[in-house]
């Protein structure tokens, strides 16, 4: 197991110092800035974060769309940077998927075999086991003008899968789907990296989607990776604010370090009592610190004991599968339960972490 909580795993990619500017002079942008990141083998790894943050970027490097300004692309060990898209055994599934209507479902799938020149009786048993794969055999002498969204999505992969590459690249390829169809073609993802061993690196800014799908997340902001793990370091374990504040709803307490040992800090909140907290690497427990606590690791209590958070309950919103409840706590910026009451908040052992600054 390696520091993310992951199984050790042989590198499919790595980014090595990678910087890409785009522009000269004042109007240049810095879109990458010395990002270091090693994917491994048969491994669901995102580039998650907001628009601008440089995933897509990434993703385009890797693939040959772009060359890096500084820095190397490396598969397997060689360096890839210098080599043009065809000459990659990396494929992408864009967002619009770039299907040729006028083709059957057979002949879009089949394209790049032909492309690269296989015999026809490969092309046709290889299309044949990519139906299969994605479950659309009934549907090969179709044009893809004639199926559904969901249905073209699949078309997409299977032609990316094709050809066997040894990576193949996502760019928000569920981004055009409904809510439902998009939830159902997650597992279906999922489900194929799984049966065909292949690298799957999926760019995102949706937090559910990657928590849902991948082995690692790399968080990105502005150009840098902040925080990579598994999608429970992250969740659970964000080293940064913006990494907490981007993933889930979450509590910041302000608080100052009273003691520290083996990896945890007690603090003494500003809002009033004491906790427990997990120190990310790279942070010094000492002085005024922030932490964040997950909702669902705070209970709400009528009648709070000395340990707990005093504060008064503001609001109460019902979602259906759970109720959110909004304290305005006793100091500090500001759980059948009314509004205006005096309540408490306990919060749960091993919940809190401390925050870089």
């Amino acid at each position: 197991m390696n520091k993310a909580g992951s199984v050790e795993r042989r590198s499919a990619i790595e980014a090595l110092g990678v910087s890409k500017i785009f522009g000269n002079g004042d109007d240049a942008v810095r879109a990458l800035d010395n990002v270091d990141v090693t994917i491994g083998e048969n491994e669901f790894f995102t580039l998650l974060g907001p628009s601008g943050c440089g995933k897509t970027t990434l993703l385009r490097l890797i693939a040959g769309f772009d060359f890096p300004t500084e820095g190397e692309i490396r598969l397997y060990g060689e360096d890839i940077a210098p080599l043009p898209p065809f000459k990659r055994p990396v494929n992408t599934v864009f967002q619009n998927y770039a299907l040729f209507p006028h083709m059957t479902v057979a002949q879009n799938i089949g394209f790049g075999l032909e492309m690269l020149g296989k015999p026809k009786s490969e092309i046709d048993e290889r299309v044949t086991q990519m139906l299969r794969l994605v479950r659309m055999e009934e549907l090969r002498n179709r044009r893809t003008s004639q199926i559904s969204g969901g249905q073209q999505q699949r078309v997409a992969l299977a032609r990316a899968l094709a050809p066997r590459p040894k990576v193949l690249l996502l760019d928000e390829p569920l981004s055009a789907l409904d809510f439902k169809l998009r939830k159902d073609m997650q597992i279906e993802l999922k489900r194929l990296q799984h049966e065909t061993g292949i690298t799957f690196i999926f760019v995102t800014h949706d937090q559910e989607e990657a928590l849902t799908m991948s082995n690692r997340i790399a968080v990105m902001s502005k150009g840098h990776i902040l925080q990579i793990g598994s999608p429970r370091d992250i969740y659970d374990r964000p080293a940064e604010r913006f990494v907490a504040n981007f993933i889930g709803d979450t509590n910041f307490l302000e608080g100052k370090v009273k003691s520290f040992a083996k990896g945890k800090a007690r603090i003494a909140l500003a809002a009033g009592g004491e906790v427990d907290a997990g120190i990310s690497e790279g942070v010094e427990p000492k002085g005024n610190v922030t932490i964040v606590v997950r909702p669902e690791h705070a209970a709400i209590l009528a009648k709070p004991g000395k340990d707990a958070l005093k504060g008064t309950l503001e609001t109460i919103v019902y979602f259906g599968t759970d109720t959110h409840f909004h304290v305005k706590l006793a100091s500090g910026p500001h759980f059948e339960f009314k509004t205006g009451m005096p309540v408490g908040v306990e919060i749960g052992a091993n919940a809190a972490q401390v925050l870089k600054d």
